[in-house]
């Protein structure tokens, strides 16, 4: 059973998630960052191009919720999306097994990424070898990076066209904003495509 101590333990922590998400909702910087995000998802599925979404561990489980809230549905019925998580685990244990870990989204996004697509690439430390190698090959294709990063942004800080940076130390407070920002980016996605959807 949990006592006091532990009581006051789960106080401090959701004190601590609560206090960083109004950080995060209170910052203008952050706002723009979003607009901006969500007006480069709108203009390329507007264009008839596709989004890729990649990231490691939490963040994985982060892309392909990102991509099933497209393909399926948010809020209301409309017109499915096309965004692929690349984490299909045939294709993740293959790659890693003839080319190595490190290649397993580049590959992916090799596969499947054409000029004027996008990658979302999530990392709460900036600096997964396997998520840089995607930005890299899809930088090399012709598509435009989009970042979700965590503490100083790591290695991969200034390689999207645009990113958002958590400057938290703590891995799950990180995925925490990172969730909370992808709900926010679909839900501006669909105000501006699907009006009708939010009278």
């Amino acid at each position: 059973m949990f006592d006091t101590t532990s009581g006051k333990f789960l106080e401090s922590s959701l004190r601590e998630a609560a206090s960083l998400a109004n950080e995060f909702a209170q910052n203008n910087g952050t706002t723009q960052i979003l607009a901006r995000m969500a007006d480069a998802l709108a203009d390329c599925f507007e264009a008839g191009h596709k989004v890729l979404a990649c990231g490691n561990g939490g963040s994985a489980c982060d892309a392909i919720h990102f991509a099933e809230e497209f393909t399926g549905r948010f809020r209301q019925d409309r017109k499915a999306l096309p965004v692929i998580a690349l984490t299909e685990s045939a294709h993740l244990t293959c790659v890693a097994n003839d080319y190595g870990w490190e290649q397993v989204f580049a590959r992916g996004v090799e596969a499947y990424g054409k000029p004027g697509d996008l990658l979302l690439a999530i990392s709460t430390s900036g600096n997964s070898a396997n998520v840089i190698r995607a930005v890299e090959t899809a930088r090399d294709i012709g598509m435009l990076p989009l970042l979700l990063l965590g503490k100083d942004g790591g290695k991969l800080k200034g390689r999207g066209v645009h990113e958002l940076i958590v400057p938290s130390q703590t891995t799950e407070r990180i995925q925490e904003i990172h969730m909370l920002a992808l709900h926010v980016l679909i839900e501006c996605v669909e105000r501006r495509m699907f009006p009708g959807n939010y009278v």
